[in-house]
């Protein structure tokens, strides 16, 4: 066997057993097994591009697992790191316009404070910090109200997705247990 054979043979055989599984082209995994222990929270993104806009979530999605979430595990008028373990983060290349504020092209920790009828979402400077316990209110560049809508069917695993609902304009949403908040931005033109 040539050299270079054997390192494609050695390649395939170490990608096919290390025990993740492949992702779809959004980023979503079902189920993440690390040394045959399944992740309950396992790490993922997603993104889009929307006029030029390069938007990316960072997150872990946590599942639901026969628990109250919004109300019970999450508390209302709480503040929230919007996944699990670390905060989640989104990333833009170009300026947002959201709630008729501006937000920068940057990266940004991502955390709300769910109500019952009420979300409050905010976008923090300091995007790598770990769960809640770092957020300062002081550091967020926007924050914004939204109204939860509920969902007709239970969603196990918390799910972020950027969606283009037009030329230039798109929406961020969080769907989790039965609730879901969308985010509508428009792609502010340099």
């Amino acid at each position: 066997m040539k050299t270079t054979e054997y390192i494609f043979y050695v390649l395939l055989v170490l990608l096919s057993t290390s025990g993740m599984q492949a992702q779809h082209e959004n980023h979503q995994a079902e189920k993440v097994t690390t040394q045959n222990q399944e992740v309950l929270s396992p790490h993922t993104s997603t993104m889009a591009i929307i006029d030029g806009a390069h938007i990316h979530i960072d997150y872990s999605s946590p599942r639901v697992r026969d628990r109250i979430i919004f109300g019970g595990l999450v508390g209302y008028n709480a503040i929230w790191q919007a996944g699990a373990h670390k905060a989640t983060w989104i990333e833009t290349n170009k300026d947002l316009l959201i709630g008729g504020e501006t937000l920068p092209a940057g990266k940004y920790a991502f955390f709300t404070i769910p109500g019952k009828e009420n979300w409050k979402v905010m976008f923090n400077s300091r995007w790598d910090q770990h769960g809640k316990d770092e957020y300062d209110e002081s550091e967020n560049i926007l924050s914004i109200d939204v109204t939860p809508e509920e969902l007709a069917e239970p969603q196990e695993a918390l799910e972020y997705e950027v969606r283009k609902e037009g030329e230039d304009q798109g929406t961020i949403s969080l769907s989790w247990e039965n609730a879901k908040i969308t985010i509508p931005f428009k792609v502010l033109i340099e």
